[in-house]
């Protein structure tokens, strides 16, 4: 009953808040949508713990909810043409994300709940409410991402933004470096057609949700920052240089 996991988070808190918060997406994302999945055969044999997933960003939260999806069904080994939301009476835990402590923090009641999910705030190093800034790696933030990943899954957006094509942020090769994790690229489409930037309302219903889990990379972890910074790039298919980089405002 009051077991925590490594957030200080109760479990059994955070498997209802898990419960529910994924209801109420399921609609949006099954239903109002439809998520197409390819690769989940990479997934099968991965260990438990020390899992690092890197994807691009499109929302700040439907995608992480969709990942939870994924996770939580795979748990239960239930298969994506199943029309149902059950799997979801017993919700993989052991998931966390890495996500800005401005947007968790400021973004109102439904961030602080979406947190419960397990979310890692981390202090950006390079922006600040809405500012361009240059401060020190957040070492609090690391630490607490190297504890989790531990624990087990740890979902990671390099790029820091939601801006197609941003540059990857030296942290992703610092983490890989100091932790050792399996790192497995997911690419992603259809979420910024289908959600405004936050994930929460419509833009568009009828939209497919392009989800394609990517065979772990072949790495080495004593490679030097920058390799490691185009290998995650080219993996999460980020590296077309030909289309302007426009910070948002996130």
């Amino acid at each position: 009953m009051f077991k925590r996991d490594i957030l200080g988070q109760l479990i059994w808190l955070k498997k209802l808040v898990i419960g529910l918060v994924g209801l109420i997406t399921y609609r949006r994302f099954y239903k109002n949508n439809a998520v197409k999945i390819a690769g989940l055969e990479h997934l099968e044999e991965l260990p438990n713990v020390n899992v690092l997933f890197i994807a691009n960003h499109q929302t700040y939260f439907a995608d992480v909810m969709v990942f939870y999806h994924i996770f939580c069904r795979l748990k239960n080994k239930y298969p994506q043409e199943k029309n149902s939301a059950a799997y979801l009476l017993n919700p993989r835990t052991e998931s966390y994300f890495i996500a800005a402590e401005e947007t968790m923090h400021k973004g109102g009641l439904i961030p602080k709940i979406l947190s419960y999910t397990g979310a890692i705030t981390v202090k950006r190093s390079w922006r600040n409410e809405g500012k361009n800034v240059n401060r020190g790696l957040d070492k609090g933030g690391v630490d607490k991402i190297g504890l989790a990943l531990k624990n087990g899954w740890v979902v990671s957006f390099p790029q820091g933004t939601t801006s197609p094509y941003a540059p990857v942020r030296k942290g992703t090769a610092h983490l890989i470096k100091e932790n050792r994790p399996i790192v497995v690229p997911i690419v992603i489409d259809g979420f910024r057609r289908a959600f405004d930037k936050k994930g929460m309302q419509y833009k568009k219903k009828g939209t497919i949700l392009n989800v394609r889990i990517k065979a772990p990379l072949a790495l080495s972890y004593e490679e030097d920052n920058d390799a490691l910074i185009e290998l995650v790039k080219t993996a999460i298919e980020q590296e077309n240089v030909m289309l302007p980089y426009v910070q948002d405002k996130k």
